[in-house]
């Protein structure tokens, strides 16, 4: 139940014939996992906070530095040097005080992934290298958990939702993260952000999306991004979404899987 409180604060979704109060309830269900509370993470929980999702959780073993304010915005600059975990849990609570917040402020591994997601209902992988975003969508779609995936170049991103645990309207199974990028470019050919840089605003306008996303499957309105990437070129303001389909020699959910469980992973 919705307090008197909660009625004023999400009195915006509530008005909202595709949320209302059914879906905002919902909403105060749901149990969010985001990775990383950077570039990426720091918007998405911002707004899943204001939304009001009731328990989020982030990971996040790193530190707040300067260099990361350019577009970390949940994290201020008496922040720099503390665990970016408990800075977020900061603003969060400042926020919102009815989100149940829980910090994890360890690395994802392949030890400690499913133990990390079981307890939540979504996930959104706002991390920032390739080796963590195919151990979560690996064991994702082991532990059938949906997945909000986003990832960041310099000028350009790209978001989508894999539920490839599931069957699309004709019965067929959902694509894995292996069928849109089957394997991980060989190390050193992407510049970290680092070396090549990032622009700030693209960060929180993803992170904003991630969280969109993560809402919509929640609430259940509009078209979700399963079986579709949305690519953004900032240099253009462009936008275009590319379908793409299970690829019947995919590992995980193909018709001969080999992927069985994470002892492929560190």
């Amino acid at each position: 139940m919705l307090s008197a409180d909660e009625l004023e604060r999400y009195a915006r979704h509530i008005v909202l014939r595709e949320v209302g109060g059914p879906g905002q309830a919902a909403l105060q269900k749901a149990r969010v996992l985001v990775i990383g509370a950077g570039g990426l993470g720091a918007p998405a929980l911002m707004y899943l906070a204001a939304a009001g999702v009731g328990t989020l959780g982030v990971v996040d073993d790193d530190t707040v530095s300067l260099s990361n304010l350019q577009r970390q915005i949940i994290h201020f600059t008496p922040d720099v040097g503390r665990p970016k975990v408990d800075s977020a849990a900061d603003k969060i609570r400042a926020l919102n005080p009815h989100v149940t917040f829980t910090a994890h402020a360890k690395r994802m591994t392949a030890a400690n992934v499913q133990e990390l997601i079981g307890g939540y209902d979504i996930i959104a992988d706002g991390s920032d290298n390739f080796a963590t975003r195919y151990l979560v969508s690996d064991a994702c779609y082991l532990a059938k958990k949906p997945l909000i995936s986003a990832a960041l170049g310099v000028f350009d991103a790209s978001l989508t939702t894999i539920r490839a645990h599931e069957t699309n309207a004709d019965g067929q199974l959902n694509p894995t993260y292996r069928c849109l990028f089957p394997d991980p470019p060989p190390p050193g050919t992407v510049p970290t952000c680092e070396e090549a840089g990032i622009l700030g605003a693209l960060a929180g306008m993803v992170g904003s999306m991630t969280a969109l996303e993560v809402l919509r499957e929640i609430v259940g309105f509009g078209e979700g991004l399963v079986g579709r990437l949305v690519m953004i070129d900032a240099r253009a303001m462009r936008f275009e979404t590319l379908r793409y389909q299970r690829d019947p020699s995919n590992p995980l959910n193909g018709d001969h899987p080999t992927i069985r469980d994470l002892s492929g992973h560190r």
